[in-house]
């Protein structure tokens, strides 16, 4: 058979080739700002190739982004990768310090970054000594000047283009060659990196468009509500070309008016984000009207999502939710709840698609003689998951093979996994343990919450007790004694929280995610706001 290395530059390849109208959309707060077809959005990114190669960056080097869903993003990651460089993509709601720690760790020689981020640039590229080019992207600035107290060189990439940009040969490297990396939100632990190889990333896409799966067609107009920033922005910049779906990216506003507009505008049939987007979108079509009558699906994944705001989406949007759980070291896609799932099962995140293994283990990593029924601590293994961290010296896999996901999971009878909480997240209290993640889920349903978590706060007697942290729905007044009824009954006496915090905004991590990092400083010592109400 033929030699066929599996790089991901053959995906943008493809679509250029046999659906080189279709388009790719870029949005600013909620109106277009550009339309390109993807046979000229190939020919732009591996022009861009070439002026990446004569400003010397050479093969396995690290470029990082800092930037939005837009079009300049998404040619920047074919033009990196396609050259053999790896595309480290970057958070841009971190702090200058978080970043140049993840810069500096990398070794990146260059910096993409979004125009409208020039105030973090300027407090980053100091802090950077090995970057020499920054490349601002979405801007109008034809010469930008230099960022005072970095030596790098500054460039708009659109005059890079015209001045340097030339056809490069793209591919022609061993598929196990590194093409991306991204270190982990941090919302539970320190940041930890992950690379992506091409082999990895193309196999993840194969995974993603099975038919029990994302199940993009070339018929579709996807909209990417999940950032390019993490964990391959779900593996949508490569799934869409590869079908030669429409493309829609919302850019840095992702506020439900914004988004509401655009899936209108543009028809989107899918449509993928994290809960908190979707309740945004909700709340804003139930304050203004208006529908979304193309709308097909919504995938949803980050965190558990409530059965209530499941059923809310579904009947607001008249639209198919598909659950889905995955990680940054699962390049992301874990499970997902199939296109035709019955509305029943919605609940739990899904089956495996081919190419990734389950198991559960016990505390010790013993595996579970039982698989079905039962809550373990779940690993994974598969093609498109981590070996080990980025500049990590030894594996992060156990004997077998599989890597520990940090997860309390539980899988029914047809395999459907649901993820029952974070170890890490489990709450000691007299010595026995209190799962936060049935507490979340019980309450979540209360008509009146719009957010909620449970985090353990340190108590003298017991060790530690539950706090229940929750943040109404827009319009709702939320009263203490309901929310604790709710779990009376349902959960053991002691299970319940023996405090109740009202705020105005959950902390959410850039990913979507609630920050329970944030939360245990808050409020994990026994400080309490004025929220702060005893059952």
């Amino acid at each position: 058979m033929q030699s066929y290395a599996l790089t991901v530059d053959k995906f943008l390849d493809h679509a250029a080739k046999w659906s080189g109208r279709r388009e790719v959309v870029t949005a600013e707060a909620g109106a277009v700002s550009g339309r390109i077809g993807y046979e000229a959005l190939r020919a732009r990114s591996n022009r861009l190739s070439g002026a990446l190669e004569s400003l010397g960056l050479s093969f396995g080097q690290r470029i990082g982004t800092l930037a939005w869903n837009t079009q300049h993003h998404l040619e920047m990651y074919y033009a990196v990768m396609g050259l053999g460089l790896v595309c480290h993509t970057l958070n841009p709601r971190l702090t200058a310090a978080s970043l140049a720690a993840m810069v500096n760790a990398a070794d990146d020689k260059a910096l993409a970054v979004a125009a409208n981020l020039a105030p973090l640039l300027a407090e980053l590229a100091p802090l950077c000594p090995g970057l020499e080019h920054i490349i601002l992207l979405d801007g109008d600035d034809p010469a930008p000047g230099p960022v005072a107290g970095c030596r790098a060189q500054v460039w708009a990439l659109e005059p890079l283009l015209a001045a340097r940009g030339a056809p490069a040969a793209w591919g022609g490297f061993d598929e196990e060659t590194p093409a991306g990396l991204c270190y982990t939100s941090g919302t539970t632990g320190s940041p930890k990196g992950v690379l992506y190889t091409h082999r990895s990333n193309y196999l993840h896409t194969l995974r993603a468009l099975q038919a029990d799966a994302f199940a993009l067609t070339g018929r579709d107009t996807v909209l990417v509500a999940v950032p390019m920033f993490h964990a391959n922005g779900w593996g949508m910049p490569f799934a869409a070309p590869a079908v030669g779906a429409k493309l829609v990216l919302p850019g840095r506003q992702t506020d439900g008016a914004s988004l509401a507009k655009l899936m209108q505008d543009e028809a989107v049939t899918v449509a993928a984000g994290v809960q908190t987007v979707w309740l945004g979108v909700l709340d804003h079509l139930d304050a203004t009207g208006g529908e979304l009558p193309a709308l097909e699906r919504v995938t949803i994944g980050g965190s558990t999502c409530p059965d209530a705001l499941i059923a809310r989406i579904e009947q607001r949007f008249g639209a198919r939710v598909q659950t889905s759980w995955g990680m940054t070291e699962l390049s992301p896609l874990g499970t997902v709840a199939a296109p035709d799932a019955p509305r029943a099962a919605t609940r739990a995140s899904g089956r495996p698609v081919m190419g990734l293994d389950l198991k559960l283990t016990d505390a010790d990593g013993v595996t579970l003689p039982q698989q079905r029924g039962v809550v373990g601590h779940l690993k994974v293994k598969g093609a498109s998951v981590l070996d080990r961290y980025f500049q990590a010296e030894s594996d992060a896999l156990d004997a077998e093979g599989y890597f520990d996901t940090g997860d309390l999971a539980s899988l029914d009878e047809d395999g459907a996994l649901t993820i029952c909480g974070r170890s890490k997240d489990l709450i000691k209290s007299g010595g026995e343990w209190i799962n936060p993640a049935e507490i979340e889920d019980i309450v979540g349903r209360h008509p009146a919450v719009g957010q909620v978590a449970v985090i353990g706060r340190t108590d003298p007697k017991w060790g530690e007790r539950p706090v229940l942290i929750v943040e109404p729905r827009r319009g709702e007044t939320l009263d203490a004694q309901s929310l604790l009824d709710t779990l009376r009954g349902k959960v053991a006496d002691w299970w319940i929280p023996d405090q109740i915090v009202r705020i105005g905004a959950m902390p959410l991590a850039a990913t979507g995610k609630i920050d329970k990092n944030q939360l245990r400083a808050d409020y994990g010592a026994g400080k309490l706001d004025a929220g702060g109400t005893p059952p």
